[in-house]
């Protein structure tokens, strides 16, 4: 009999973590040797259109989302979330849901982990994350513990599950080096006049300029600083491929707003400026990550769990300019992208929230540094991509989808062979009666009939 599994995660929503979850379900199908159920649930806003119709892989995780109530335990539940949600209970109380729990989480892009986080990991058999970075900002997070009336110290809250890191695979049949551009999405740059554009993808969070988690703001301020006095035929252009987290008509609205906030005071001296704003396939991202004027993609994060476009976008041999910190430095080689010098600084006020903490940090990359990073690598293009061009064959070779499934199946299958087997009926064996012999006759005496 199959091992049964339930996976538990945002699997037909177009986030982050819905690509990771349709990933992760793809590969234990592929494999052939499990009885899987999903549980699909949603991931904030984001829209939940993610399966494709004719994609055979979406096929196939389709089939097996349960519209209704799963009615036994499996032995293996897989959750994908943020790690407090790991093994709640409808009652919002911990439950143990599989005879072997794994929970899988991106983790997070700072240097503390919450007290939510780590008793959320706790409740958990194995914890996989998906970056050395994540790995050590949980293991290195620890709590007082102290009694509730008296306030006395009596232990230390820590991470006590194992965790291992699973890295987010790349895709080796979607993204591909080609020449072969989509037409929507050559439709949708038609317009743009430059040759030359830089690229960022990215959610664009909450907080103040410059303390956006993907540091947004900056990177727009920080490209205009370096071609604002760069003549019209020379200035390159920036492509953003941000949201907040769906593809609304008030959303786009919303963007166009941030982004003339931050341009408004470099008035007609600032270079051109392009929002990308909808929804786009996997094979459109491809395009658009090999489209010929996007020549490089840029990311000031402050931090990543692990930083999948950057990951994507690697696999077109193009330059990458990206933050030294965090999940990224995972898979991007520092001998073939221009990874940009900072500090760790204090997360603002106004990016905090109950997990990503007021006493935490992430990094701000140098902004002078990474102007004139910009600069040089329009003008010495071709000695950037000499480089860079190294930096696929890395990417295959260690950080493929493929070589990702395996490993997952590995911890699934260590997991599976730590669950205590299902009690079996047992034929009851009685042990085999020896022929008695024949007792001696007895002879009883003949009785008299007594007269009355």
């Amino acid at each position: 009999m199959k091992p049964f599994i339930v996976i538990q995660g945002p699997v037909e929503t177009r986030s982050g973590y819905g690509n990771h979850t349709r990933d992760l379900a793809t590969s234990l199908i592929k494999a052939d040797k499990y009885e899987i159920q999903i549980v699909s649930l949603p991931w904030g806003i984001c829209p939940m259109n993610a399966l494709e119709a004719d994609n055979k892989d979406h096929q196939e995780i389709n089939k097996r989302i349960a519209r209704k109530s799963i009615d036994r335990q499996p032995d293996i539940f897989i959750q994908i979330s943020v790690p407090n949600e790991f093994n709640m209970g409808p009652d919002n109380k911990p439950v143990k849901i599989g005879k072997y729990n794994i929970g899988i989480t991106a983790g997070i892009e700072t240097t503390l982990v919450s007290p939510e986080f780590i008793q959320g990991c706790n409740r958990m058999d194995l914890v996989l994350t998906t970056s050395e970075h994540s790995k050590n900002a949980f293991i290195h997070s620890t709590y007082d513990k102290h009694d509730e009336k008296t306030k006395e110290k009596v232990g230390v809250l820590k991470l006590e599950t194992p965790m291992e890191v699973l890295f987010e695979g790349v895709d080796l049949d979607t993204y591909i080096k080609t020449s072969k551009i989509h037409e929507t999405v050559l439709e949708e740059l038609k317009d743009i006049k430059e040759d030359f554009c830089y690229l960022v993808v990215g959610h664009w969070l909450k907080g103040e300029l410059g303390q956006d988690r993907k540091d947004i703001g900056m990177t727009i301020k920080t490209f205009c600083e370096a071609f604002k006095n760069k003549s019209s035929r020379n200035k390159p252009g920036l492509i953003l491929k941000v949201s907040h987290a769906n593809f609304s008509i008030i959303d786009r609205n919303e963007m166009i707003k941030k982004i003339q906030a931050v341009i408004a005071p470099y008035g007609h001296k600032i270079p051109n400026i392009y929002l990308l704003h909808g929804e786009l396939t996997d094979a459109e991202m491809n395009s658009l990550y090999n489209h010929p004027k996007v020549k490089a993609m840029l990311s000031f994060t402050k931090g990543e769990g692990y930083g999948r476009p950057l990951a994507e976008f690697s696999l077109t041999g193009k330059p990458i300019i990206a933050s030294n910190w965090s999940g990224q430095l995972d898979f991007l080689h520092k001998d073939y992208c221009t990874m940009l010098p900072g500090e760790l600084t204090e997360v603002h006020p106004s990016a905090q929230d109950k997990f990503v903490l007021k006493d935490s940090k992430w990094f701000t990359v140098n902004y002078g540094y990474a102007m004139s990073v910009l600069k040089d690598v329009m003008d010495n293009y071709k000695q950037y991509t000499k480089r860079s061009r190294s930096q696929p064959h890395h990417t295959k070779t260690n950080f493929s989808l493929d070589k990702m499934a395996k490993l997952f199946c590995d911890y699934v299958d260590k997991g599976f062979s730590s669950v205590p087997p299902a009690p079996q009926s047992v034929p009851l064996q009685l042990p085999k009666l020896k022929k008695v012999e024949s007792s001696p006759k007895v002879k009883l005496p003949k009785l008299k009939k007594v007269e009355s």
